[in-house]
C-alpha cells in the first residue's frame, strides 16, 4: 500500500523502488486522491530506453479516496477481513494472540460500523474495499507506506494508528519483507531526531550527556515547530537560530510567521542560499554561508565525509564531489563546532577544533553516548552503510505490558456546507522542500504557473466556475479567514468536492493554530475552503 499523496511517491528513488518491486510481480495499490502519472506508470529518467516511451506499470489499484478518508477505508478492508474470517482462515491469530491486544474491542468496534458510512467517509465503493481486502488477505507480506498525506491532519496520528491496525491482524510488523513504512522526510529530518535533536529529549539521553561532557542540559522540554511559531508571534524569542531549510515558508499562515521573525533581538541562519525567511530579519540578523552536502570539505586533516539516516533507518556515507562555490565556505559542522568554542569555557571534554578538522572524532562521540552506533566509522564505510536496531523487527514491543496494541478510533467527519471545500497542500515534481526548480509537474501532467488550485470538473461546475477561471481561495478556521488571491481553476482527476493546491504558495491559508492532535503537525492536508471569482465583472 502506498497511502496518501506526499513527496515520496514523487521523488525518482521512491518510484524506482516501486518500479522494481512491479517487476518482481508485487502487487500495489496506490490511496491518493489525485491521479498521478508516477503511480500509475514510471519512466525512468536515467533509463535511455524512458525516452522512446517505455515505462513499467506500477499500481496494479488505485483507491481515489477523499482526502481524510483514510480511517474509514482502512477500517472498510479491515471489517471485510473479519467477515471472511468468519468463513475461512484469514487473520493471523498465533501472533495476534502472542504480540497483541486490544483485539476483542478492535473488532467489536468494527462491528458497530455500517458500510454506508464506510462508503460515504472514504469515498470507496464497498465492492471496491472488498477486493483490497482480499488481495491483502492472500498477501504473504505486505508493506504499507505512508508520508504527509497521512500525517497532516487534525486526526493524523489517528490515521496511523489504523495503518498499524490493519498490518496487526495479519502480522505484517516484524515479518521479513512486510511492515510499516513511514516515509519521514529526508536525511536531515530523520537523522536530527536519532541524534537527540527533539524538544523533548529523553532523559536517559540527557543523562549520557550529562556523564560524558560534565554538564547539567536543560531539562525542560522546548519548543516544537507549532511552539516556536506561538513564542515568536508573542515577541518571546530572543534568538532564533536555524540550520538550513526556509522556515517563514515552509510553516503554515505565512503572513503570521514573518510578523513574527521580526520580533526575535536576533536571527541567525546557516544556509547554502538565501532565501524568504532572510529578509525577515530580527532586531540584529546574521546569514552564516556554507558548503552544500554535494561539495567537497577538505579540512587540515584530509577530505572528510558525514553519514545521513533514510527512512529505513539505514545510516551510510555522503561524500561530497563538487569544488566548493567559495574558498572560504565552512561546513556546518565547522561552523557550529566554532560557535561552540566561542560560547563555552576551555574542557578537555570539548574538543571543539578537533571535532571540526576530523569528523571521525564526532562520530566517536555518538557512539558513545547513542544506542545503536557501535563501531560506527568502520561500519558507516560498508557499501551499504549499517541498519539502526529497531525493536519492532524482532517483535519487542515497547509497551507497558509488551504487546502490540490495536487502537480504536472513529473516522472523521466533515460537515461542510454546500460552497465550502476541503483543500490539501502539495509539492510539485521539480520541487524539494520549499525549492523549486521548475513549474513543470509531469506526475500530474501540469505545467506553467504554480497558482493554481485543482478540482475535479464536476466539482467546479456544481460551484459555478468556468476552467482556467482565475480565483481567490478563503480558508476557515475558528471564525478567522485567510485568503490567497489569483489562483487559476484547473481540472483534474481527483476526488469531488476537494482541492489541491501548491505549498508553499498556499501556505497562508493554512492555521497557525490548527495542528493534529498529539503530534502537533500542521494541518496542510486538510484546510477548509471556499472560492471566489478574482475577475472584476
Amino acid at each position: 500500500f502506498v497511502i496518501g499523496q506526499n513527496p515520496g511517491t514523487n521523488h525518482p528513488r521512491m518510484l524506482t523502488t516501486l518500479e522494481k518491486a512491479s517487476k518482481r510481480g508485487a502487487q500495489i495499490i496506490a490511496v491518493n486522491p489525485l491521479r498521478e502519472r508516477g503511480l500509475e506508470r514510471f519512466s525512468h529518467p536515467q533509463n535511455p530506453l524512458a525516452i522512446l516511451g517505455q515505462s513499467t506499470p506500477i499500481a496494479t489499484h488505485y483507491l481515489q479516496v477523499k482526502l481524510n478518508g483514510d480511517v474509514a477505508l482502512l477500517q472498510g478492508i479491515a471489517k471485510h477481513l473479519i467477515e471472511l474470517d468468519s468463513h475461512q482462515p484469514t487473520l493471523d491469530y498465533e501472533f495476534i494472540n502472542e504480540h497483541t491486544e486490544g483485539f476483542e474491542d478492535y473488532k467489536a468496534h468494527l462491528n458497530t460500523l455500517n458500510w454506508d458510512d464506510i462508503e460515504k467517509g472514504s469515498g470507496i465503493d464497498r465492492a471496491t474495499i472488498a477486493v483490497i481486502a482480499e488481495v491483502y488477505a492472500k498477501s504473504e507480506r505486505t508493506i504499507i507506506c505512508w508520508a504527509m498525506g497521512l500525517t497532516q491532519h487534525k486526526n493524523g496520528v489517528e490515521n496511523v494508528k489504523e495503518v498499524v491496525n490493519l498490518l496487526l491482524l495479519r502480522g505484517n510488523i516484524g515479518r521479513s519483507g512486510a511492515g510499516a513504512c513511514p516515509v519521514r522526510g529526508h536525511s536531515n529530518v530523520q537523522g536530527d531526531r536519532t541524534m537527540g535533536i527533539f524538544e523533548r529529549p529523553a532523559a536517559a539521553f540527557l543523562d549520557r550527556l550529562e556523564t560524558r561532557y560534565s554538564f547539567n542540559p536543560p531539562r525542560a522540554h522546548g519548543l516544537d515547530t507549532v511552539g516556536a511559531i506561538e513564542a515568536l508571534g508573542a515577541g518571546e524569542v530572543d534568538v532564533f537560530m536555524s540550520m538550513g531549510g526556509n522556515f517563514i515558508a515552509a510553516t503554515p499562515d505565512t503572513e503570521f510567521v514573518a510578523q513574527g521573525m521580526q520580533k526575535a533581538a536576533m536571527t541567525v541562519h546557516v544556509a547554502t542560499r538565501f532565501n524568504r525567511t532572510h529578509v525577515y530579519p530580527g532586531e540584529q540578523s546574521i546569514v552564516l554561508p556554507c558548503l552544500v552536502r554535494s561539495e567537497e570539505d577538505i579540512t587540515p586533516n584530509g577530505p572528510q565525509f558525514v553519514s545521513c539516516e533514510n527512512s529505513m533507518s539505514i545510516v551510510s556515507r555522503s561524500v561530497g564531489h563538487r569544488p566548493p562555490a567559495g574558498a572560504h565556505l565552512r561546513s556546518e559542522i565547522q561552523i557550529i563546532c566554532e560557535i561552540g568554542r566561542l560560547c563555552t569555557e576551555p574542557s578537555a571534554d570539548l574538543k571543539w577544533e578537533d571535532w571540526a578538522n576530523n569528523y571521525d572524532l564526532i562520530r566517536n562521540e555518538i557512539e558513545s553516548t547513542i544506542d545503536g552506533f557501535a563501531d560506527y566509522n568502520r561500519r558507516v564505510r560498508e557499501p551499504d552503510g549499517f541498519v539502526l536496531p529497531n525493536s519492532a523487527r524482532t517483535r519487542k514491543w515497547k509497551t507497558a505490558n509488551g504487546r502490540a496494541v490495536f487502537t480504536v478510533q472513529s473516522a472523521p467527519k466533515w460537515n461542510l456546507t454546500e460552497n465550502q471545500l476541503l483543500l490539501g497542500t502539495i509539492r510539485s515534481h521539480d520541487q524539494f522542500n520549499t525549492t523549486i526548480y521548475a513549474s513543470a509537474d509531469r506526475y500530474r501532467g501540469l505545467s506553467g504557473s504554480r497558482r493554481i488550485v485543482m478540482l475535479n470538473a464536476k466539482t467546479r461546475e456544481r460551484l459555478g466556475f468556468r476552467a482556467g477561471q482565475t480565483v481567490d481561495i478563503h480558508s476557515h478556521f475558528e471564525g478567522e479567514t485567510r485568503t490567497v488571491t489569483q489562483f487559476r481553476l484547473v481540472d483534474i482527476d481527483m476526488t469531488e468536492d476537494c482541492a489541491m493546491a501548491y505549498f508553499p504558495e498556499a501556505n497562508p491559508l493554512i492555521p497557525a493554530n490548527s495542528f493534529a492532535d498529539k503530534s502537533r503537525t500542521p494541518t496542510s492536508k486538510s484546510v477548509i475552503i471556499t472560492l471566489s471569482s478574482s475577475e472584476v465583472e
